[in-house]
């Protein structure tokens, strides 16, 4: 590996010095606009200018060869360049950045220097915030002002400007600007330099990459909501205009009650967790984390029971933890004197021959037409008639479902749980009582950011989770996982989150100290990832988002935890 590092860094060595005996000029292949000589040492910013009129929208960051930058960037030899622009998940991710780092300037214009605005977390890629300080009297009034601050430095397209400085530098711009979380975060890291972003007198350290210039954060809003208001992006499938929000549901409520309890265990933010560990060790959060779970099950049990339901559907975006919360959820039930049998709709799919395929001719197991909803209605509603009924398995190494005299016969005192991404869908249960139905969503909603403005999407989290499951477990390499991850996000957005709304209960799987062990796991199969490679730019990311998290062995976890669905060594396992 260093051989083929050293060999990397010799071949830029050569090609800078071929640029230097070229009098000075480089080539540069730009995709949209073919390659182009150029001055060595022109910025991205500046070949984004020459070319705008190649591409529909404007460019936010880029990726040069295998690595995204801003376009403050200085080209010094030959490359490929990609400029993303908002279409682009990247370039979203920036815009968002962008507009967020405006609107904490614009808050702090208005109420001043030292006013603490959070970025708590983020539903359907809006981001919810909250004034602390104000709780409760945030005003419609007071939102636009914010709103109308942004607008006017949007129109003056301020340049958003970064600066390499010092630690002590960075630390004491944190306290200048009231910034505790980030003085507790930097503290943790091993950078001698730190990479902070300005507009005017504000400055501000941001995770990853920025937009250029206020003028390209045009399309924005801010809404009041109960604890505090949203900041609305542009919608993908509205072709990146606003559209009209949503009122909140319950996922909202969810949310704010996995945030405050972060904060009164003071694991809010990454640099209050990395305080904890340090000064009481890991033992007393994962107690604490996995006492909040089993409490949360056991009155799901309660409820259960008091609502004299047969049947538990669960249902939740990939690697929830729904296979460990169904079992959990069993041992409870137990308590309460029930007898469950928990079932997995896997083992309803469709034989592999069978099983749709996607535009690009692949199968297609995310959606529900995978699943055989004929055959599980029939047995649904065969069991709760008192029939017995053989159970399926399905063999996905032959591809196929097998029935090796699996019967199941349900008596009074029997629950069945049944557990799949589709779990929700009518389609699985339509012919089922809705009175015999207990309905649960589960999902690892993140309650814990890098620090106050800079969150960590929850598609991140599930992310590892499955990276590391599917190494372990299935065989499969973080390339592999991180190539069909989004087409798994598309399948959720189109078939899974639709369903939530019918849910009976919520669960959220979130663990606040989860990162912090499935880091030991993870970094040596993201920093396997070649530069040459397609998934290098996304592992890049995934790597530094990281190296924030102090380290935590797995060994201390409970053998019934949820995350050890994912790192091994569960109870449940068979």
């Amino acid at each position: 590996m260093y051989n083929v590092h050293m060999q990397r860094v010799n071949n830029k060595c050569a090609r800078l010095r071929e640029c230097f005996d070229m009098n000075g000029k480089i080539t540069v292949n730009i995709m949209g606009v073919g390659k182009v000589e150029a001055e060595c040492g022109v910025s991205l910013f500046e070949l984004s200018e020459k070319y705008a009129e190649k591409f529909l929208r404007p460019a936010l960051i880029a990726r040069v060869d295998s690595e995204l930058h801003d376009l403050s960037h200085k080209m010094l030899f030959d490359s490929d360049i990609e400029f993303l622009d908002i279409k682009n998940p990247q370039g979203f991710r920036a815009y968002q950045r962008g507009v967020a780092f405006l609107m904490i300037y614009a808050a702090k214009e208005v109420l001043g220097k030292k006013t603490r605005v959070v970025i708590s977390h983020s539903i359907n890629k809006n981001y919810c915030c909250e004034l602390p300080e104000m709780e409760g009297s945030i005003t419609d009034e007071l939102l636009s002002k914010i709103e109308k601050v942004m607008r006017d430095t949007v129109e003056k397209d301020l340049p958003l400007e970064k600066h390499a400085i010092s630690k002590e530098q960075a630390l004491h711009i944190c306290e200048e600007l009231g910034f505790n979380d980030k003085i507790s975060l930097l503290k943790y890291r091993h950078n001698q330099t730190y990479s902070f972003y300005n507009l005017g007198w504000f400055y501000n350290y941001i995770y990853g990459e920025m937009p250029p210039c206020t003028g390209r954060l045009g399309q924005f809003k801010l809404i009041k909501r109960a604890h505090g208001f949203m900041l609305q992006f542009p919608n993908a499938a509205n072709n990146y205009e606003l559209v009209e929000l949503a009122p909140e549901n319950r996922l909202s409520e969810v949310f704010a009650e996995s945030n405050r309890w972060a904060r009164i265990m003071k694991t809010d933010t990454v640099g209050a967790l990395n305080d904890r560990l340090c000064q009481s060790g890991s033992g007393e959060i994962i107690r604490v984390a996995e006492a909040l779970h089993e409490k949360k099950i056991a009155l799901l049990a309660d409820r259960i029971m008091q609502e004299q339901r047969s049947i538990v559907l669960i249902a939740g975006p990939s690697s929830s933890g729904k296979t460990t919360f169904a079992s959990r959820l069993g041992v409870q039930l137990r308590v309460n004197g029930a007898i469950p049998h928990v079932i997995s709709l896997d083992n309803y799919y469709l034989n592999r021959d069978d099983c749709p395929r996607d535009e690009d001719g692949n199968y297609d197991f995310e959606t529900i037409d995978a699943i055989d909803t004929a055959q599980i209605n029939k047995d649904l509603r065969d069991l709760l008639d008192g029939k017995r009924v053989e159970i399926p398995r399905f063999n996905f190494y032959a591809g196929r479902r097998e029935y090796n005299g699996n019967y199941l016969k349900l008596t009074e005192a029997d629950v069945l749980i049944l557990e799949g991404i589709h779990g929700l869908n009518e389609r699985v249960s339509g012919g089922v009582p809705s009175d015999d139905k207990f309905k649960i969503f589960i999902s690892a909603l993140t309650q814990i950011n890098l620090d106050d403005h800079n969150r960590i999407p929850t598609t991140d989290a599930r992310l590892m989770r499955r990276m590391v499951r599917d190494f372990l477990y299935r065989g499969a390499s973080a390339q592999v996982t991180i190539d069909m991850w989004p087409r798994v996000l598309l399948g959720e957005i189109k078939y899974i989150y639709p369903c939530q709304e019918h849910a009976d209960a919520f669960f959220n799987s979130a663990l606040v100290y989860e990162m912090s062990v499935l880091k030991q796991y993870a970094e040596p199969l993201l920093f396997g990832i070649e530069p040459d490679e397609p998934q290098y730019t996304e592992a890049r990311r995934l790597i530094k988002f990281l190296s924030s998290f102090l380290g935590v062995p797995s060994e201390t976890l409970p053998p019934n935890s949820i995350l050890r669905e994912f790192v091994g060594g569960s109870c449940f396992t068979h």
